[in-house]
């Protein structure tokens, strides 16, 4: 694999919740060196990466309801609407993980289309055009059966990705993303995150069929490949 082709599959995770300024600051400048697809942020850094990343090839990531989805509804939109406003080009929430393994799918669905749509008008009269969403499923808290009806609600949203986990409640693996890439249709983007800190993990998980993967150690995962290819 080429590094190029790997890097442009990476999203850089800077979620860590002691991380300051300055070090978010760093990770943009880190992330435009890699030429990532994008950073994730929490929304309180946004306007900080939007302004950082401004120019470059890197998308400023907001994730909103982060980690488990269980902020209200009125929260998460708020939180949604706002980051669009303070420059992010892409949207990853968690879909709300008690109201899910507590049965009520139709609030679920219709939550994460609310956001969806909101975010999407608020992008078009701010003349950034579409902003891609991506809602994380907390794939290690749910069984397989659960997952698959994640995945359809993912879909029925109108949401852009489905994305493995948070890493809170376990780490991403390929048997989730390939129940995940069964269940979605083809326009809908598996991302696997949650616990990634290797290039072979990257590597196992991008064959199980992720078209993103997030990672919070990406240099590290950019450097292994390097010394594979023969460059370190």
């Amino acid at each position: 694999m080429r590094v190029e082709d790997l890097t442009k599959t990476l999203d850089h995770l800077v979620l860590a919740p002691a991380l300051g300024a300055e070090e978010v600051e760093r990770a943009c400048e880190e992330a435009v060196e890699l030429h990532v697809a994008a950073l994730v942020a929490l929304p309180y850094m946004v306007p900080t990466v939007a302004d950082r990343l401004r120019g470059s090839d890197v998308k400023t990531c907001a994730a909103v309801g982060y980690p488990l989805g269980g902020d209200t509804h009125a929260v998460k939109l708020a939180a949604a609407e706002q980051a669009v406003d303070d420059g992010a080009d892409e949207i990853e929430v968690v879909m709300n993980v008690p109201a899910l393994v507590s049965g009520e799918f139709t609030f679920v669905r219709d939550e994460l289309r609310r956001i969806i749509r909101a975010v999407q008008s608020r992008a078009v009269n701010s003349g950034k055009g579409s902003t891609l969403v991506k809602v994380i499923v907390e794939a290690p808290m749910l069984d397989d059966k659960l997952l698959r009806l994640a995945c359809k609600i993912v879909a029925d949203s109108g949401a852009d990705f489905a994305t493995t986990c948070t890493g809170y409640g376990g780490a991403a693996t390929p048997h989730a993303v390939e129940i995940m890439r069964d269940a979605l249709p083809e326009q809908v983007g598996v991302k696997a995150s949650g616990g990634v800190k290797t290039f072979e993990e990257v590597e196992t998980l991008i064959s199980a069929g992720s078209a993103r993967v997030g990672t919070s150690v990406t240099k590290a995962v950019v450097d292994e490949l390097v010394v594979i290819n023969g460059g370190g």
